[in-house]
């Protein structure tokens, strides 16, 4: 989502006039698009922000993202003026949506097409699902959907300009609009009918229907929470354009830690959903996100970690060690895994599923 944002806010500027500097050095103005899903990624910014700030002729410095949504927002972790005290360097907080705008009419930088037949295409954004530990639900808001016909001229658009790769973004993409499903485009009534005869899910429909455009050879997405996984969306995915690589974020595999995380489904449930997934697509290639760590992380609890990982035989995994945020539910709860423990921890399960190829 950040790399997309970032292309679409380049985009816009080229519209405007600017040139991308070749050198970060030669910048006269700077936009920072920020990332909060680990204090790392934050902690980062604030080392950019010094070294810029340092250089003999200083940039103008724009700071976007989450680290903003967190303070303008209608869920603020804490207030602007906060931030400002901790960035005193930058000239200017900007939210997203105001850099960005519509996503309407606004593609990739006009050079990435030759070089990358790949694209990036929001569907949704925002997250109402509240994981104790996670800042998304407050730096990026609640759940909206783009219009339906809206996804698809941009598509059609992406594959007229030599796209032939298109990945579907979200903080959940499985609940794409799932209250609501307006269509403008009266043209697409009859083929959307056709596909909820078939599927009960509206982003299974979208897949589908994204499928039948000829010219795009792969379509992939990110991310889905595994409760929101339905049997609809699987039986899309058995399309053959569907990527064969699903990432499907498992956190713990212990259900105490489960629940203290506010990941409302079972051990057992996840690898009931892994089994009939697998069913379906037998080559499917499964990747998935892991804390480790968290608070009230026993030993046990973490060799149940270990356990469900060899049980399911994760393709990759994107394993971070717990840091408490500012703002969640689990900030109020004792850090009680000590970080010389967190880095043992975090060794066994990478070598265990990311080099053990």
């Amino acid at each position: 989502m950040n790399e997309a944002e970032s292309e679409r806010i380049a985009a816009a500027l080229e519209k405007e006039g600017f040139q991308l500097a070749k050198k970060i050095e030669e910048s006269d103005l700077v936009i920072i698009n920020t990332c909060s899903v680990r204090q790392s990624a934050e902690d980062r910014v604030f080392g950019l922000i010094k070294n810029l700030s340092e250089q003999k002729e200083k940039p103008k410095i724009i700071l976007t993202g989450c680290m903003v949504g967190s303070v303008t927002g209608n869920r603020r972790r804490f207030g602007l003026k906060e931030l400002k005290r901790k960035l005193p360097q930058v000239d200017e907080f900007i939210e997203i949506e105001k850099l960005v705008g519509s996503f309407k009419g606004i593609f990739p930088p006009s050079h990435k097409a030759s070089a990358d037949k790949h694209a990036f295409v929001p569907i949704m954004k925002g997250c109402d699902n509240f994981c104790t530990y996670c800042v998304v639900p407050y730096s990026r808001g609640q759940e909206k959907s783009r219009l339906f016909d809206e996804i698809v001229e941009e598509v059609e658009c992406l594959a007229k300009k030599g796209y032939r790769h298109i990945t579907l973004l979200g903080q959940n993409v499985n609940s794409y609009q799932n209250s609501k499903f307006k269509i403008k485009n009266a043209k697409l009534q009859c083929k959307i009918q056709n596909l909820r005869k078939k599927y009960n899910n509206n982003f299974a429909v979208l897949l589908a229907f994204l499928h039948e455009i000829q010219e795009i050879e792969k379509i992939s997405f990110i991310t889905s929470n595994p409760w929101d996984l339905t049997d609809d969306i699987i039986e899309a995915m058995e399309l053959p354009k569907i990527d064969r690589c699903l990432h499907l974020p498992v956190q713990s595999g212990d259900d105490k830690i489960l629940q203290r995380m506010n990941r409302p489904y079972t051990v057992k449930q996840y690898m009931k959903l892994v089994e009939k997934i697998r069913r379906k697509i037998p080559d499917i290639k499964i990747s998935t996100d892991i804390i480790i760590g968290f608070p009230g992380e026993t030993k046990k609890a973490f060799e149940n970690t270990v356990k469900l990982c060899k049980k399911v035989g994760f393709e990759k995994a994107y394993i971070a060690k717990y840091s408490p945020r500012q703002g969640t539910a689990a900030y109020k709860m004792k850090d009680s895994v000590l970080h010389q423990e967190k880095k043992r921890r975090w060794k066994i399960l990478d070598s265990l599923i990311n080099q053990s190829g």
